[in-house]
């Protein structure tokens, strides 16, 4: 396996839009909102607005069962917009003709893909006919002259989403990303996803718990983060957890995982999964387990909370592996979704 140099972005999920008539105006309304609250620039702010009404309307003329997630994202010191959109719809035959120039889909701004590519500084999109398609764009702060802030804006090598379930705006879902120096080997890359009891405010009060110990924890195996997370989610309605730890120079993966936390490691051929034991993290847990894995070549690491349903196939989405993690995890997402729970999914590809 080559060495990589590993990103990491910091996202906070801000709101969900529904596929609906107010869609497009509701979206543009909370993005350019979003984009002044975060000090971009007026011109950056009308970029921004314009590139999310663009795939918000698209969602409204196209889509099937679409959605679109707007949050923030954070590199540094330096904070941007970013959009995820979701759909069940015809998808795509010819992608590339989608991003020429003068394409637009009747109705749009008449912008067209390819320009919404261009104003942002990560784009990525994936479709598959018959299934649907996953977009997303990024956009970091801009000078008054156009010049971008971030000379070589990050790519991350792992993104998650969380959807809280239909009727509540906060998810009791909640994951994390860090990385510990290895010495002269690539650094490790350290994965939670803490499936908070419940839904509401409650469960998410386990979640963010459970995200500020992940952080705090000083022994960077998953056993060791687990019992530092487990005290922490005492006083909590407590939840299911998972932690990896990827280790690129020894070419494998630890898991260790409490509850309903689904683990696969995903590649050219069947999924492995990665398993975790019965017990509440903050309540009763039972002796920690840790499983090796090697990791698979150009594959990617998925965990996801029960709801996602495990009936997804990554070999059913052509092409998946070759684009971005927030796309995977949108993808998956779309797939085995449910509304009934809250859902959330991080993947990790491109770590090694």
């Amino acid at each position: 396996m080559g060495t990589v140099t590993t990103t990491m972005l910091d996202g906070e999920d801000v709101t969900w839009f529904r596929d609906s008539d107010s869609l497009a105006p509701a979206a543009r309304a909370a993005a350019a909102t979003l984009a002044r609250r975060l000090g971009l620039t007026s011109h950056r702010c009308a970029e921004v607005a314009l590139a999310v009404t663009e795939a918000a309307t698209n969602l409204q003329r196209h889509a099937v069962d679409g959605a679109l997630l707007l949050r923030v994202v954070r590199s540094g010191g330096e904070a941007g917009v970013e959009f995820l959109t979701i759909d069940s719809g015809p998808g795509m035959a010819d992608v590339p003709a989608a991003l020429s120039d003068g394409t637009s889909s009747a109705g749009t701004l008449g912008i067209g893909l390819g320009a919404v590519s261009r104003l942002s500084d990560h784009f990525d999109l994936h479709s598959v006919p018959g299934r649907g398609t996953v977009m997303t764009a990024r956009f970091w702060p801009r000078t008054a002259d156009g010049r971008a802030v971030l000379a070589r804006p990050p790519a991350p090598s792992a993104a998650g989403v969380t959807r809280p379930i239909s009727g509540e705006s906060v998810c009791g879902d909640a994951w994390a990303v860090r990385t510990v120096a290895a010495g002269s080997e690539p650094p490790v890359v350290l994965v939670m996803l803490c499936d908070g009891l419940g839904h509401g405010p409650l469960a998410a009060r386990a979640g963010q718990a459970a995200v500020k110990a992940f952080h705090e924890a000083h022994d960077p195996s998953p056993e060791g983060v687990l019992n530092t997370v487990h005290p922490a989610l005492r006083g909590t309605r407590g939840g299911a957890v998972a932690v990896a730890r990827i280790e690129p120079g020894r070419g494998r993966v630890l898991y260790c995982g409490i509850g309903n936390i689904s683990g696969f490691l995903i590649g050219d051929g069947p999924r492995r999964a990665l398993l975790s034991a019965p017990g509440i993290v903050g309540a009763h847990m039972r002796r920690l387990r840790t499983f090796e894995e090697p990791l698979p070549d150009q594959g990617a690491l998925v965990m996801h909370s029960d709801g996602l349903t495990e009936r997804w196939d990554h070999a059913a989405l052509p092409g998946l592996l070759g684009h971005s993690p927030l796309v995977v995890a949108g993808h998956l997402l779309r797939e085995a979704g449910v509304r009934r729970d809250d859902a959330s999914v991080v993947v990790v590809k491109g770590a090694w």
